[in-house]
């Protein structure tokens, strides 16, 4: 509930000037009907008129604009200055003059968004492919509709499409304009409404009339025989993948591959890259490449600079000497921007709704839209040239006494009576005769009339054709079918996107070039960790440890070792051993929970290097069960850093020990002072990292495990009288205590 409160003696105060009735007054409201009553509307709004492009292919924004041009006369004239333009757009679109500004730019030429622009910019209007090369400001700015336009006025005022008042109701603005080509695929569209958005890549001119044309022939048209692949402004390469494109063909949702173009200057050692993906910017794709450099991840770059001028975009990337130019651009795909996917969602508005269609629902219901516009263009034009006709059959009557009709008009003593007296004079209508009433002296002779009705037979001629038209649908196909060659014929360009194949692609994980030699690694009950090289290691003195700690593993290994860290929260950390720096005995090391990233009060408990990932893992519980889970069962796919549930949370963990196959023994101790071997065959293997486990040693109240190892020559001097027979077992007690000391770490 909503609620506001105001004082009884506000409420009180008697009317006067400015007073509103109701104000003040304690108002209990619905959440849900106050959220329903403003809030969907302005939904409705946002999908309706301002993010969801029409079939025409454009926003309202930008129909505005362009019809604002239209009737400024800038189609086929001179430029005139862009703020000019933005403020006779105002009298269309009320959003402000910094947002109707921001729609031209990425209409314009100069912005080279489009692939057939709208709009024929001069000055600068910034790049696309640029995220900080900012526009002008429209007062420096010129600009005209591009001759394309032609098509997207063509015969608007011809009745071809509706009009409506626009927001102060002071003039008419069209709900549509009639285009004479499939704009909405023509050029790329992007929106977000509320719950829903719009995202459409552009198509090559001449392949989307093409397909058109054979879909307005035969509705089965195999439409990827002439729609190759989506063709981008920015030019890039699209990988193509024919089940991918089908999807996105049939369903209007899907994503498609793209990745820039580059050339390799051997001679000076560089490599120039001279297209993006769309969906990316120079800027982004520069940062990352520094970011790679600086973290070590590519090392084969010396230097990259941003060489961009008047012939267009160029990312310039220098190498280091023996650099495969082809392996690092393969990296480079994989780990930056410039290889990106353009995600597809065809969402258009169809009479009022939004709707997601593929290529071929999307152009059949643009050729319904365009069948009606010239439906509507050839009855006005019929209308326009009977009406001609009806006008020129009334001269025709004239021309019969030509005397007759100046003799009326002279005899006629009032101005009035002029018309109606021509009417009963020569049977015609008043229309007619208004038609011959304003005919000057001077034409009333027998020469002008003749010339005037020897159009007659043409104009019969010509609404016997314009009849024709509109009786049959094939012939308004066929009109359409002309326009959209002639268009193709016109304004057709060659395609700017490159297409290559995925199967032509090496698509190898790109790993990353670690040299690999023989190191020593430390682990300390603190949770330290050190890599030293032998040789530092053999001239080196006694570990620096902090006061307490020490030393409880110790390995001889290379640098490319997976490393596995068990914590006391059940969860395992890897890494690899190249990711920590060779240090000396004479330093702490490395705090494991703070280079992993550990959890406040989170502990690694047991370190296991390992290469392939062989051999078990064994955990010791406090009551005597033993967990016997494959270290394999920790390998991942994916770089994945932390896994949760490494081991049961159930039992309280006493120890954690690798065993590296299944003919080694192990032994546990017990708070009691008993000792138990058992060889690891004799556990179950659990394929769950979680598994509870099964009882091993048996254990009296009060008394827990407390420590597991491998079990070696120096640890028991008679380990056979520690192995038990059977499993679960209460171990033996060492002949003396004294003679025996068991180690319990």
């Amino acid at each position: 509930m909503a609620r506001k409160k105001t004082s009884k003696k506000a409420a009180a105060e008697p009317k006067m000037q400015g007073y509103i009735a109701g104000a003040g007054e304690i108002v209990e409201e619905n959440i849900i009907s106050t959220l329903q009553g403003n809030f969907m509307p302005y939904a409705m709004s946002i999908i309706l008129s301002r993010a969801i492009p029409e079939i025409d292919g454009f926003k309202p924004s930008h129909r505005k604009l362009l019809y604002t041009m239209y009737k400024m006369g800038l189609l086929g004239s001179a430029r005139t200055k862009s703020a000019n333009i933005v403020g006779q757009t105002m009298k269309l679109n009320p959003h402000g003059d910094a947002a109707i500004y921001d729609t031209m730019v990425r209409l314009s030429r100069g912005y080279e968004a489009l692939l057939h622009p709208f709009v024929d910019s001069k000055g600068n209007f910034g790049k696309f492919y640029s995220r900080d090369m900012a526009w002008a400001a429209s007062r420096y700015t010129e600009a005209k509709l591009d001759p394309i336009c032609n098509e997207l006025f063509r015969d608007i005022d011809k009745d071809t499409v509706d009009f409506v008042d626009n927001y102060d109701n002071t003039m008419k603005e069209p709900t549509l304009l009639p285009a004479a080509f499939p704009s909405v695929l023509v050029n790329a569209n992007t929106g977000i409404a509320v719950g829903m958005a719009s995202s459409i890549c552009s198509f090559n001119l001449s392949e989307v009339c093409q397909t058109t044309i054979g879909l307005l022939r035969d509705p089965e048209f195999d439409i990827m025989s002439t729609l190759v692949a989506p063709d981008f402004t920015g030019g890039a390469q699209i990988i193509y993948d024919r089940k991918a494109l089908e999807n996105v063909y049939e369903t209007g949702r899907g994503s498609i591959r793209l990745r820039g173009r580059y050339v390799y200057d051997k001679f000076s050692n560089c490599i120039d890259i001279l297209s993006i993906p769309q969906t990316t910017t120079s800027e982004a794709i520069i940062e990352k490449v520094i970011e790679l450099v600086k973290s070590g991840k590519v090392k084969e770059i010396s230097d990259i600079r941003d060489e961009t001028g008047i012939d267009g975009l160029k990312i310039t990337i220098d190498l280091k000497r023996s650099t495969d130019p082809e392996k690092l651009m393969a990296k480079l795909y994989k780990l930056t921007p410039l290889e990106d996917t353009f995600s597809c969602n065809f969402n258009v508005l169809i009479a009022g709704t939004p709707k997601v269609m593929g290529i071929r629902e999307l152009l059949s219901e643009w050729a319904a839209f365009r069948i009606e516009c010239v439906r509507r263009r050839t009855y006005y034009d019929l209308h326009k040239k009977q009406e001609k006709l009806h006008l020129l059959r009334g001269l025709e009557k004239i021309l019969l006494d030509i005397d007759k009709a100046i003799n009326i008009i002279r005899s006629t003593e009032e101005e009035n009576m002029v018309v109606p007296n021509l009417m009963s004079g020569f049977d015609i209508d008043e229309v007619q005769a208004e038609y011959v009433a304003e005919i000057k002296l001077r034409q009333l002779n027998r020469e002008y009339i003749l010339k005037r009705t020897q159009d007659i037979s043409q104009l019969e001629k010509e609404i016997s054709e314009l009849e024709a038209i509109l009786n049959s649908k094939t012939k308004i196909k066929n009109i359409i079918i002309r326009e959209l060659s002639e268009i193709a014929e016109k304004y057709g360009q060659p395609r700017r996107s490159m297409i290559i194949y995925a199967e032509d692609i090496a698509d190898d994980e790109i790993k990353e070039e670690v040299p690999d030699y023989a190191v020593n690694i430390f682990f300390t009950r603190e949770g330290y960790f050190k890599k030293i090289t032998p040789l530092s290691l053999r001239m080196s003195g006694e570990h620096k440890l902090k006061d307490g700690d020490e030393i409880t593993q110790h390995f001889e290994t290379t640098n490319n070792t997976d490393l596995i860290f068990f914590t006391d929260r059940a969860k395992a950390f890897k890494s690899k051993a190249s990711d920590f720096a060779d240090t000396k005995t004479s330093v702490l090391g490395d705090y494991i929970p703070s280079k992993l990233g550990f959890d406040e009060g989170e502990n690694a408990i047991y370190m296991i290097p390992t290469k392939d990932y062989s051999g078990f893992v064994f955990f010791v519980f406090e009551s005597g069960k033993v967990a016997k889970v494959p270290l394999e069962s920790y390998a991942t796919k994916t770089n994945r850093k932390k896994l949760t549930g490494a081991y049961c949370e159930k039992e309280r963990l006493a120890a954690v020990c690798y065993v590296p196959d299944d003919d080694s023994d192990v032994v546990l101790i017990s708070t009691s002072g008993r000792a138990l071997v058992f060889r690891a065959c004799d556990i179950l293997t659990k394929t769950s990292r979680t598994t509870q486990g099964v009882a091993v040693m048996k254990q009296k109240k009060g008394h827990r495990v407390i420590s597991a190892r491998l079990l070696k020559e120096d640890i028991l001097s008679d380990p056979e009288r520690y192995r038990a027979k059977t499993l679960p077992s209460m171990g033996q007690f060492p002949k003396s205590l004294e003679a025996e000391q068991i180690p319990i770490s």
